[in-house]
């Protein structure tokens, strides 16, 4: 099978179209037909080495954290040969076949495309852990999203699913210019946070990306949060998009072998959006 792997630390030419065997699933484990897997910005930190002190690669090592594919070897994992799942990976959904445990995938509604299901697990639960667990958004609160990229589209979703009033905003220019105070601010883009001064007394200031310890200080509760795979959470997300309250944007549809180009896209400004990256034949 073909497998996108990375054989060193260093820019996009460290990832190669490699040719392996497929890897075999152990206990609690599941081998699937890979559909799609994305790009995420943490992975080109991941590949650039600046991750080494808390995540250590076994090279070559495959990439991809995102899954969407179709269980072909189930073993006695709870699943079934032909269950349509996603699911956050450690690494190695960037091949024709992958293995992941079990218990970190979740079943696919049929109301939902399997290849663009593959944006949700990485973006769609930072999103949800951002709106719900940190900022604990409810029915009639303002809340102000720093970041109009793929998780911030989920984040106004869902706080408008919540009943919030939303006001989203880039870091380049303003969507909507905010005005008036903010019971919480989202922060989920690599960038200074901006608008600061609009979060009330008490209000919150959430962030995906500046460690609160960088943080602008004033009163209100402040709070950086690292995503964690939730499989609950997963599953609520999927059922929001097959009912149609949370949709998925995807930019662009490109080959798997593409990946290392899309990582160079992706440091030059280049990349349009949300990019699913699929193997041949898909």
């Amino acid at each position: 099978m073909r497998a996108m792997r990375m054989h060193g630390y260093g820019g996009p030419p460290v990832i190669h179209d490699d040719e392996i065997e497929p890897p075999v699933p152990g206990p609690g484990e599941v081998l699937l037909r890979v559909e799609a897997t994305t790009f995420n910005p943490s992975e080109a930190g991941l590949r650039r080495g600046l991750l080494r002190s808390v995540v250590a690669l076994d090279l070559p090592y495959t990439m991809g954290l995102d899954v969407a594919g179709t269980v072909v070897a189930a073993g006695s994992s709870g699943l079934a040969v032909g269950d349509r799942v996603i699911g956050r990976l450690d690494g190695g959904a960037a091949a024709d076949f992958a293995v992941a445990p079990a218990d970190v995938l979740v079943r696919v509604p049929s109301e939902v495309d399997l290849a663009e299901a593959a944006a949700l697990p990485i973006a769609g639960l930072t999103a949800w852990q951002a709106v719900f667990e940190h900022a604990a958004v409810t029915a009639g609160q303002r809340v102000l999203i720093n970041g109009t990229g793929t998780i911030g589209r989920f984040a106004v979703q869902l706080a408008r699913h919540a009943g919030a009033d939303v006001v989203a905003v880039s870091p380049s220019r303003d969507v909507d210019p905010p005005t008036g105070p903010v019971d919480a601010f989202l922060h989920l883009v690599p960038a200074e946070p901006r608008h600061t001064a609009l979060i009330r007394a008490g209000g919150v200031l959430v962030s995906a990306t500046t460690p609160a310890a960088w943080l602008p200080a004033g009163d209100f509760r402040a709070r950086h949060f690292i995503v964690r795979n939730d499989t609950a959470q997963l599953a609520a997300l999927l059922n929001l998009v097959a009912t149609g309250a949370v949709g998925i944007t995807i930019a662009a549809r490109r080959p798997l072998a593409d990946l290392a180009a899309v990582h160079e896209e992706a440091e030059n400004g280049r990349l349009p959006g949300k990019t699913l990256l699929l193997p041949a034949a898909r």
